[in-house]
């Protein structure tokens, strides 16, 4: 071999040499961190369970902080996320067993679906107060069905929803009879009462003294001996004897009942002496049919 192939194969070691220090240097220079790399990690979250929600349920995640030094920054606010959640308002950080303190996220489902749907709660970021740390807290999928079925056009609704067992078959023949028994009661005991009223009022218009003379009164002139005689009888029958002026406070003992029409009744006894055995009536003499009605009334009301 000549000098000249020497000097060729010496150059060409050397290229190789050099090309493969620098291919080791770039390899090097692309495993080492950027310093202007983002301090945010992941953060450990117990994720709520992926299935079994409907609207109205509250989904929560528990996230754990990653020291003691670690301050919220802000809190998440409270708002409407999306088509299917509300975010709650975040609750106090707590402390487990261990000492590592967690940060509970509540979401509610404000939607129903159609159908069976995955929807998922987006992640987000959640930096500290000084703003130099970070943790990203990830996203999550659970499954939410909607409170009924969808039932195909022209289905049969009332055929769609049906009870966990038949309705008990209760007979209703005893029912029935007791209401014919409590009917067939009620209307003999209320043909009672009126039967009862309608003799009452029999009675009074034919036994009760005053009652009775307005029978024979309330056709008659104020002024005919006939409807004075009437009144007459009636007293006596009250006072059970002979009443007249001199023995009209008798009459009173026997019913003390007619005392509020003590004035009249005297008036009455006056004025039938004048009449009988006297000058007269006077020109403006008692109305005897208007005493009889009073009295007639004042006894029923006693009888009763």
């Amino acid at each position: 071999m000549n000098h000249r192939s020497n000097i060729a194969i010496r150059a060409a070691l050397c290229l190789a040499v050099t090309l493969t220090t620098l291919f080791a240097n770039a390899s090097e220079q692309a495993s080492i961190p950027s310093s202007s790399a983002s301090n945010s990690h992941d953060a450990v979250v117990a994720q709520p369970r992926p299935f079994g929600y409907f609207i109205g349920d509250i989904v929560r995640k528990h996230v754990l902080l990653p020291d003691e030094d670690f301050e919220i920054g802000e809190m998440p606010q409270t708002e409407r996320i999306g088509v299917w959640f509300e975010r709650r308002p975040v609750k106090t950080i707590v402390s487990s067993e261990d000492g590592r303190r967690w940060l509970i996220l509540e979401y509610q489902i404000i939607n129903a679906p159609q159908e069976l749907a995955t929807i998922e709660i987006p992640g987000f970021e959640l930096e500290d107060a000084t703003g130099t740390r970070g943790i990203a807290v990830p996203a999550s999928s659970i499954d939410v069905a909607p409170l009924t079925t969808a039932l195909p056009e022209g289905a049969d609704l009332a055929g769609a929803l049906r009870p966990d067992r038949a309705a008990p078959h209760i007979a209703t023949s005893p029912i029935q009879r007791r209401l014919v028994i409590y009917a067939t009661a009620f209307a003999l005991t209320l043909l009672s009462w009126l039967s009862w009223i309608g003799w009452r009022n029999w009675r009074a218009r034919t036994h009760l003294p005053f009652a009775s003379a307005w029978q024979e009164i309330r056709e008659l002139d104020d002024r005919e001996a006939r409807a004075w005689q009437a009144l007459h009888r009636a007293f006596d029958r009250t006072a059970g004897r002979v009443t007249h002026s001199a023995t009209v406070a008798e009459l009173f003992d026997q019913a003390p009942h007619l005392v509020s029409q003590r004035d009249r009744i005297e008036q009455f006894f006056r004025q039938s002496s004048d009449f009988f055995f006297g000058s007269g009536l006077p020109e403006k003499a008692l109305s005897v049919r208007e005493l009889c009605r009073d009295l007639r009334r004042i006894e029923e009301r006693h009888e009763r």
